[in-house]
């Protein structure tokens, strides 16, 4: 599956240090050491519905990874998937009347501009469910003749008691997994599984819904499986940093984790889990479900520079959770104008100490408010103050695009 078009990435004078992150596993900050390349998966939306500023929080978060990374001299192998298949998107097509194939085409083609527009560097692989049917089926097969899975009706069923190393990513109790299986498409009270926690690897096909042949029978994957079927294909066991929205630890990452680890033989899935919080707006988590959205696409559509979307996100830590108001854009537009006119001066105060503080900040935990602070700073004292560099705004302005992805 084609993915964006790039953006330019302007090398910047010196190199940027080591990234730290959170590491969801350990619950602590971890330097990543991927030299000479850094391995990164992260997931991919279900194109039932346009992105929401929730799934552009997440991808900016991990464009900041991949432009810290780039920064320090590190070649990125970034990975992303896109959930062509599953149930929330046939059940939106079969409401709406439109064919389901259709409905993922054109929010994946919306996706992709939305991506393009805010800037984010495209993975090297795009992989959609769809086109990896076969690997998946035969991914599901290995684990069967592993003795981690069993048949129920057709259906094909990971066993959790064959996963010893269950619960190594979120370390929730037996209770909390069983309530959130129930909440984010388990089946924990289906009859005839072995254990509630146990998870669908591959459904057989039902009447009215598409299958596609396999050695497994006609059906179709699970969720999970897509993700680690894919990501040890293109980027193989213990890569560095598998990333996504937090209501993905469980149990999306935990189980994949599982999947993973019986294929491959060995582990970690990833080295690092990575997991950004959620965007609310009136008090509830942006969500297709509750449908409280707020759409890149509409934003945009409607006139608003992208920049200034990617400003308002910019002015959010990943780890922290918070709520989108009727402030954020015009906050975000008098910034952007600000930062365009300090980049448009003949002369302005030195820029490499600007340079400096931004890859600090962002090499520690992707503190980007920090950076964003640091260029406002920099701005205030050349709009008011002046300087002499001749060469200050061209720093600033690279600085800005290349690490923060904000083209002035």
């Amino acid at each position: 599956m084609r993915s964006w078009s790039a953006p330019d990435l302007v090398p910047l004078p010196g190199t940027g240090h080591r990234l730290r992150v959170h590491d969801t596993v350990t619950g602590s900050l971890r330097d990543t050491d991927p030299a000479p390349t850094a391995r990164m998966y992260v997931c991919g939306i279900t194109p039932y519905d346009a992105a929401h500023l929730g799934h552009a929080f997440t991808y900016l978060t991990f464009d900041l990874v991949n432009r810290v990374w780039r920064d320090s001299g590190i070649d990125v192998d970034y990975v992303q998937n896109t959930t062509d298949i599953d149930d929330p998107l046939l059940e939106r097509a079969a409401e709406t009347g439109e064919d389901w194939r259709a409905l993922a085409e054109r929010e994946i083609q919306v996706f992709r501009d939305d991506m393009a527009a805010l800037r984010v560097v495209p993975p090297r692989a795009y992989v959609g469910v769809v086109e990896s049917i076969g690997l998946i089926a035969d991914f599901v097969e290995r684990i069967r003749e592993s003795g981690a899975a069993y048949d129920l009706d057709g259906d094909i069923y990971y066993s959790v008691a064959a996963a010893p190393h269950f619960g190594e990513i979120g370390g929730l109790s037996r209770e909390e997994m069983l309530r959130l299986s129930a909440e984010r498409g388990g089946d924990p009270e289906r009859p005839g599984k072995k254990d509630p926690l146990d998870w669908l690897l591959w459904r057989a096909e039902r009447p009215g819904e598409p299958g596609w042949d396999s050695p497994l029978g006609r059906g179709r994957p699970g969720w999970h499986v897509e993700c680690s079927a894919i990501s040890l294909h293109e980027l193989g066991v213990g890569y560095e940093l598998n990333g996504g929205g937090d209501d993905l630890v469980f149990p999306h990452h935990e189980m994949g984790a599982a999947e993973a680890r019986c294929v491959a033989g060995t582990g970690p899935h990833a080295r690092n889990y990575v997991h950004v919080a959620m965007v609310g707006l009136d008090g509830e988590k942006m969500s297709k479900s509750r449908g409280n959205l707020v759409f890149v696409s509409e934003l945009l559509a409607g006139g608003v520079d992208p920049m200034a979307v990617r400003l308002a996100l910019l002015g959010h830590h990943y780890r922290t959770a918070w709520d989108w108001t009727p402030a954020d854009l015009p906050r975000a537009e008098e910034r952007l104008a600000r930062w365009r006119s300090a980049a448009a001066l003949s002369t302005a105060p030195d820029a490499a100490p600007l340079l400096e503080r931004v890859r600090a900040a962002l090499a520690e935990d992707l503190d980007s408010p920090a950076a964003v602070a640091a260029v406002d700073a920099w701005v205030g004292e050349a709009l008011t103050a002046g300087g002499t560099d001749p060469g200050a705004a061209d720093l600033m302005r690279t600085t800005v695009d290349t690490l923060l992805g904000v083209r002035l």
